[in-house]
């Protein structure tokens, strides 16, 4: 059969072209080897016209680079010749793997003469597609044993881009499965990522996380456009929309991308001639939106893929001069819109027929977008803890210098102190936190401890009281200087935090170097051994400060609240005070309990 086909390919004057061969062992067929074309520059001939110039030798083989050809006027012919060896396979599922060709017209030329033709392509409705598919398709008869010659003629604003591949029934649904499982996949991430930093905008409302939602759906829709899926499962009787969601998506992810550098890299205070740059892209791209609602599709599409690369490349370079200038969050933002670059190069450069079709190629945007948008998600995260440890920085450095401005000049300035006090006690009626140590006041703390005695009252539950003092607090102040001092009332903080963390307890600074807990629900020996807890954590908890290696030690005075017993909370705070006394008394480091049967 094929000697017999060969030599009639000789006799009839045609370029030999291989012929496609369909047996029992194959469920699909990448038809590019056994493909030759024809550029129709007018658009003007018909199959008749495409049959004859096909028998004459007037098609030619594919370029080596595969049948991808750019953005091209007219219309091209795609000749190849199918034998089907496979008697329980006579119809096969022709796919034309690329999404936005416009028209297709295929016709069968069977050995007696008589052409089938089928009509296909995403300027038709979605429903005149054999097959459900993101990707066009058509159904086709090859009888077994009988060579068949396929003429297709595709004719598109978009790319020229024509990989034909032949798949079983079979071999289609499961094709079809798969890459929806892809796909589903990266869309996912793109969901999730849109949902998670439009809520954190609604929570934070960042500008920031605003700009980065609105990049994130305008891209997802530029790709699910480029892909078919919007065809599919968005607009699938509007063809119009389908072809003018690509330069519309496209300008508004860019648009927003430029947008949301400007606010993340800061540019308008850390780099304003780079700002007007991105404010000049951000003007052509809205202004390419509504062109591209008007002007046709072989116009908007290869203008805006064309400004695809400066803009990007852009990015990277905003990234890498505030990098250099000292702005840690650009590092990340660089590595993202460089990841994102190399995905755009390789899929726009398809586009321009510049580059062959390959997976990484042709999926190339899909990985470096979905690399891109999880480091900027993270990038994002980053600057706005940076910030806000920044913020807590900032302050925390204004109260000490105001507290040591306030012990110098304490005797000068009584008038001032009055009115700084005054600022104070209205501060403290805002402020539940101690701002050096971190623990509770001891404003907040009497209001607490005032609740949870009525609760005693009303609950049947013992209650524990701590007060602790600070060993010669006095002292490491002296030989250590301040600044470690402040590190000792830290520490002692945390060990206190971290000993009761599982008891349900409130930790306040009651003043200076003295500490109160309340431990609600404890007996009196459970509070002694809590207490003890505490001794040993920070008696085993030296401070470090340079080369400064601190020793501390802590007295704690005890008292607990009996069930059912009305105490004020002035009474309960001076018997812990007692036993705090005389722990101190007896040598200190040790844990005393009241002697009140309270």
């Amino acid at each position: 059969m094929a000697l017999l086909l060969g030599w009639l390919l000789i006799a009839g004057g045609a370029v030999a072209q291989p012929v496609a061969t369909l047996d029992t062992r194959l469920q699909s067929l990448q038809l590019t080897p056994y493909v030759s074309y024809h550029h129709d520059a007018d658009g003007r001939a018909d199959a008749t016209a495409m049959f004859t110039l096909a028998k004459s030798g007037g098609f030619a083989p594919l370029p080596p680079d595969g049948p991808t050809f750019g953005f091209k006027d007219g219309a091209f012919w795609f000749r190849a010749q199918i034998v089907n060896q496979d008697p329980d396979e006579p119809r096969w599922v022709l796919l034309q793997q690329y999404a936005l060709s416009d028209y297709l017209d295929l016709y069968l030329r069977y050995p007696d003469g008589h052409i089938e033709h089928q009509a296909g392509g995403d300027m038709l409705p979605f429903s005149a597609r054999p097959i459900r598919y993101r990707q066009p398709n058509m159904l086709v008869s090859l009888p077994p044993g009988e060579p068949v010659e396929m003429l297709l003629r595709v004719q598109s604003q978009s790319s020229m881009q024509v990989p034909l591949a032949l798949y079983t029934p079979t071999a289609f649904a499961e094709l079809a499965r798969d890459t929806q499982f892809g796909q589903g996949i990266y869309y996912g991430i793109l969901l999730a990522l849109l949902v998670y930093n439009l809520v954190l905008w609604f929570w934070l409302r960042d500008t920031g996380y605003l700009w980065y939602t609105f990049h994130v759906a305008a891209f997802g829709l530029n790709l699910i456009s480029l892909y078919g899926l919007g065809f599919e499962y968005l607009w699938p009787n509007w063809p119009w929309l389908a072809d003018k969601s690509i330069p519309l998506s496209i300008s508004i992810a860019l648009l927003a991308m430029q947008q949301f550098a400007r606010y993340f890299l800061e540019l308008p205070q850390r780099w304003p001639l780079g700002n007007r740059i991105a404010l000049g892209f951000i003007a052509f791209f809205l202004l390419w939106a509504g062109a591209s609602l008007v002007l046709p599709y072989r116009i908007t599409t290869p203008a805006v893929a064309v400004m695809v690369f400066p803009s990007v490349t852009w990015l990277v370079v905003e990234s890498v001069v505030l990098y250099r200038r000292g702005y840690a969050p650009a590092k990340l933002f660089m590595l993202a819109w460089a990841l994102f670059l190399l995905g755009i190069t390789a899929f726009t450069a398809i586009a321009f027929g510049l580059l062959p079709k390959t997976f990484f190629t042709e999926y190339g945007v899909q990985l470096g977008s979905a690399a891109e948008m999880l480091l900027l998600s993270v990038a994002l995260g980053y600057r706005y803890a940076g910030l806000r440890e920044e913020n807590e920085r900032v302050v925390r450095e204004a109260n000490e210098q105001l507290e040591r401005k306030v012990a110098a000049r304490t005797t000068e300035l009584s008038s001032a102190m009055a009115q700084l006090n005054e600022a104070n006690a209205q501060l403290r009626e805002y402020s539940r936190r101690d701002p050096l140590t971190g623990s509770y006041n001891r404003r907040h703390f009497r209001e607490v401890f005032e609740q949870q005695l009525r609760d005693v009252l009303d609950g049947g539950q013992s209650l524990g009281l701590l007060m602790a003092d600070l060993d010669n607090f006095k002292q490491i102040n002296d030989n250590y200087g301040h600044l470690v001092g402040d590190e000792c009332l830290r520490s002692v903080a945390r060990c206190f935090n971290e000993a009761l963390a599982d008891r349900n307890a409130m930790v306040a600074r009651f003043g200076g170097e003295e500490f109160v807990a309340v431990l609600p629900g404890i007996d009196a020996q459970g509070a002694l051994q809590a207490a003890e807890v505490v001794r040993q954590r920070i008696l085993n908890t030296p401070v470090y400060s340079g080369r400064r290696h601190v020793r501390l030690s802590i007295s704690i005075g005890v008292h607990t609240v009996a069930p059912d017993r009305t105490i004020a909370p002035e009474e309960a705070l001076r018997f812990a005070d007692e036993a705090l006394y005389r722990a101190k008394n007896d040598g200190r480091n040790c844990v005393r309990h009241s002697v009140s049967a309270a």
